[in-house]
């Protein structure tokens, strides 16, 4: 074919071509619209499917302190046992993760121990039956609670324990502290300790103990038999918890 009319049936064909996206444009509009639409539909799909299903993934292991026999430190003003406020909080705190699709594991479910009959070496069963507990969970972090005491009543504030030498656990407990001291009732700045406890020496996963208040000071004993209170503590410590995890996750 001569290349004269080669051109002139390119230019007839174009023609042609161009008078149907002339004629059918909002149509085609419609149609590309439809199209950008599902595909950014299923991109956002895809990526809650992703986080929902990160989030499925991670499991925290909630430790309340103390039980049965072992009550803990007692409350100054009400006499309250450490050990039933460290169930009221960690309830509150399981909620609160529930709430943002992540699953919770708990040590203690009631006011009694875990170590069986109270005989000679309870105390070491019951901590032997908490490091069991982690290591069948296998949890992303471990967060045991409890409740702090003071000779000086004034002390007050809570405080976040990690152990020497965990790196990880030094970054959760960094987290949560901060999370910790952004609260309203926050009473002074405190930075993240070294603490040389079964909890958390029992495994590798990243553990902190909580000391959430001073039940030996009147202040912080009416703050901590708040449910409000511990509500916001409870979200203080999701906030804290999250924040490690997306820091971790992104290797920051």
């Amino acid at each position: 074919m001569p290349i004269c009319d080669i051109y002139f049936c390119c230019v007839i064909h174009f023609t042609m071509f161009k008078r149907f996206l002339m004629k059918y444009r909002n149509v085609i509009f419609a149609l590309a619209l439809a199209v950008l639409i599902a595909l950014s539909a299923g991109a956002c799909f895809f990526a809650l499917s992703l986080n929902t299903a990160q989030a499925q993934r991670l499991t925290v292991l909630l430790d309340a302190g103390h039980g049965g026999v072992d009550g803990g430190v007692t409350g100054v003003k009400t006499g309250v046992k450490e050990s039933d406020v460290n169930l009221l909080f960690c309830r509150e705190i399981q909620r609160a993760f529930e709430e943002n699709g992540i699953k919770v594991v708990q040590t203690r479910m009631s006011e009694n121990g875990l170590y069986g009959a109270a005989t000679s070496g309870y105390k070491r069963r019951d901590m032997q039956k908490r490091a069991q507990i982690i290591h069948d969970t296998a949890p992303s972090v471990v967060l045991s609670v409890h409740q702090n005491s003071y000779p000086i009543p004034t002390r007050r504030g809570a405080q976040v324990f990690f152990r020497e030498g965990a790196e990880q656990s030094k970054l959760l407990a960094h987290h949560l502290q901060k999370a910790l001291n952004g609260m309203p009732e926050r009473v002074r700045e405190f930075s993240p300790l070294v603490g040389d406890y079964y909890i958390l020496n029992c495994s590798e996963y990243p553990s902190v103990i909580i000391e959430c208040g001073f039940l030996t000071s009147p202040e912080d004993e009416a703050l901590l038999l708040s449910e409000e209170y511990r509500k916001r503590f409870s979200k203080a410590v999701v906030d804290g918890v999250l924040t490690f995890l997306f820091s971790s996750a992104s290797g920051g």
